[in-house]
Protein backbone atom coordinates (compact mmCIF):
# COMPACT_ATOMS: atom_id res chain seq x y z
CA UNK A 1 0.00 0.00 0.00
CA UNK A 2 1.24 3.55 -0.85
CA UNK A 3 0.25 6.65 0.84
CA UNK A 4 1.17 10.25 -0.88
CA UNK A 5 1.36 13.22 1.34
CA UNK A 6 1.50 16.90 0.55
CA UNK A 7 4.34 18.80 1.37
CA UNK A 8 6.91 21.71 2.06
CA UNK A 9 10.71 20.32 0.45
CA UNK A 10 12.39 21.08 3.26
CA UNK A 11 14.95 22.32 0.31
CA UNK A 12 13.66 24.76 -1.40
CA UNK A 13 10.37 25.28 0.13
CA UNK A 14 8.25 24.34 -2.70
CA UNK A 15 5.25 22.01 -2.82
CA UNK A 16 6.78 18.23 -2.50
CA UNK A 17 5.86 14.94 -1.90
CA UNK A 18 6.32 12.42 1.14
CA UNK A 19 5.26 8.60 -0.33
CA UNK A 20 4.94 6.23 2.66
CA UNK A 21 5.63 2.92 1.01
CA UNK A 22 4.28 -0.01 3.46
CA UNK A 23 5.42 -3.18 1.59
CA UNK A 24 9.12 -2.02 1.87
CA UNK A 25 9.04 -0.52 4.85
CA UNK A 26 10.09 2.81 3.17
CA UNK A 27 9.32 6.52 2.49
CA UNK A 28 10.35 8.08 0.05
CA UNK A 29 10.47 12.33 0.40
CA UNK A 30 10.75 14.61 -3.27
CA UNK A 31 10.01 17.62 -4.90
CA UNK A 32 9.99 17.98 -8.29
CA UNK A 33 11.15 21.66 -8.57
CA UNK A 34 14.67 21.50 -7.26
CA UNK A 35 14.95 17.57 -7.74
CA UNK A 36 14.80 16.86 -4.05
CA UNK A 37 15.35 13.02 -2.59
CA UNK A 38 15.21 11.24 0.56
CA UNK A 39 14.76 8.10 1.03
CA UNK A 40 14.56 6.36 4.68
CA UNK A 41 13.90 3.38 6.56
CA UNK A 42 10.55 3.68 8.25
CA UNK A 43 11.74 1.00 10.95
CA UNK A 44 14.90 1.93 11.72
CA UNK A 45 14.86 6.01 10.44
CA UNK A 46 18.03 5.28 9.00
CA UNK A 47 18.55 7.31 5.18
CA UNK A 48 18.76 5.07 2.40
CA UNK A 49 19.25 8.06 -0.38
CA UNK A 50 19.90 11.14 -0.56
CA UNK A 51 20.15 14.14 -2.98
CA UNK A 52 20.10 17.56 -2.51
CA UNK A 53 20.86 19.90 -4.86
CA UNK A 54 22.29 23.40 -3.12
CA UNK A 55 23.22 21.81 0.75
CA UNK A 56 26.90 21.13 0.82
CA UNK A 57 27.64 17.98 2.88
CA UNK A 58 30.23 18.65 5.77
CA UNK A 59 33.26 17.55 5.38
Amino acid sequence: MQIVQKIRCPNCGSEGERHYLSDSQLTRTQCPICDYLMINCTRTGKVIEAYAPGIHAPH
